[in-house]
């Protein structure tokens, strides 16, 4: 029987969510604590990787598992007392066995949270920004990633990947209050370091250091030296998945 499970996670205390040999996952707490609640081995796979601090506020990932006893209900709340406090189990659902957690996502929804103002509660989970931005250039750039499909200059360098072809629908800045903002970004896919890599380079428009034009120039050459810095993975939140 497959089964999908909706959960959340603080990622400042993991090497992202894929298992790694050199670090703590998320991937690797959540099959141990799965692995401990149904005694047999368990292997999940996750709709998508996150880096290293990097947040999901909702995460999709499957699983299979044979003579599951306890009701769903149990599953849930057992495992929510195995894992730690940092990752939080919402749901869990028998989905059908050609339902995969990374394949059948059809959206995802990345947030990128910042303040302008130093401000001691938000330096966990939102990136301090010490200068004057141009917000109404930076959403116009925005609305340009979605007049393109090949991102290969937001894509970490190096990286494993057989396309940079991603469909954007949705690139803003949204601002919460008078020294708050997030940049919502929503596609059917992300490359690897591409929400953070767009931000570094909508920021470099908003201070006055790359035209639009410019900012054209960067999607077309497919360069990421290019492209802006990468910007700190603490800010950065997986918000959503849609199937």
């Amino acid at each position: 029987m497959r089964y999908f499970i909706t959960f959340s996670y603080d990622g400042t205390n993991y090497h992202g969510w894929q298992i790694q040999p050199n670090g703590m996952s998320v991937q690797e707490k959540l099959q141990l604590a799965l692995s401990t609640l149904l005694r047999e081995e368990i292997a999940v796979t996750g709709a998508g990787r996150t880096d290293a601090g990097v947040h999901a506020r909702m995460m999709v990932a499957h699983f299979d598992a044979d003579d599951v006893t306890l009701t769903i209900e149990d599953m849930v709340y057992k495992l929510n007392r195995i894992l730690p406090k940092d990752i939080a189990v919402q749901k869990i659902e028998k989905v059908s066995d050609d339902m995969h957690a990374r394949f059948s996502a059809k959206w995802r929804t990345y947030h990128y949270y910042i303040h302008t103002r130093k401000d001691p509660f938000e330096r966990a989970y939102c990136c301090e920004i010490h200068y004057p931005l141009d917000f109404v250039k930076m959403n116009e750039a925005g609305r340009i990633l979605l007049e393109y499909k090949d991102f290969g200059a937001f894509c970490k360098a190096g990286a494993d990947v057989k396309t940079t072809l991603c469909d954007v629908t949705k690139a803003e800045w949204i601002q919460t209050s008078e020294t708050t903002w997030f940049f919502e970004i929503t596609a059917n896919r992300f490359l690897r370091n591409m929400v953070r890599a767009v931000v570094g380079t909508l920021i470099d428009i908003g201070r006055g250091r790359l035209s639009l034009d410019d900012f054209r120039k960067v999607i077309e050459g497919k360069q990421r030296s290019d492209a802006g810095e990468s910007m700190p993975g603490n800010a950065l939140f997986l918000e959503k998945i849609v199937y």
